[in-house]
């Protein structure tokens, strides 16, 4: 939940919900972001690096 909210502060736009899956949108840009929610598990490593670098979010702001 903690990257949804800050894709949010970057300028993504919650485009739907899918099950539990975020999917987020930013004008100008092609790609979406998928943002899985599952309660209060956290993302695995490999996936939140690579969120990190679209959205883009440093390790300072997590």
């Amino acid at each position: 939940m903690r990257m949804a909210r800050l894709a949010e502060r970057k300028g993504w736009a919650l485009a739907r919900i899918s099950g539990s899956h975020h999917v987020y949108v930013k004008a100008g840009r092609i790609e979406r972001v998928v943002i899985p929610v599952h309660g209060n598990q956290t993302l695995k490593l490999g996936l939140q690096r690579s969120l990190m670098k679209i959205i883009p979010v440093s390790e300072d702001e997590l």
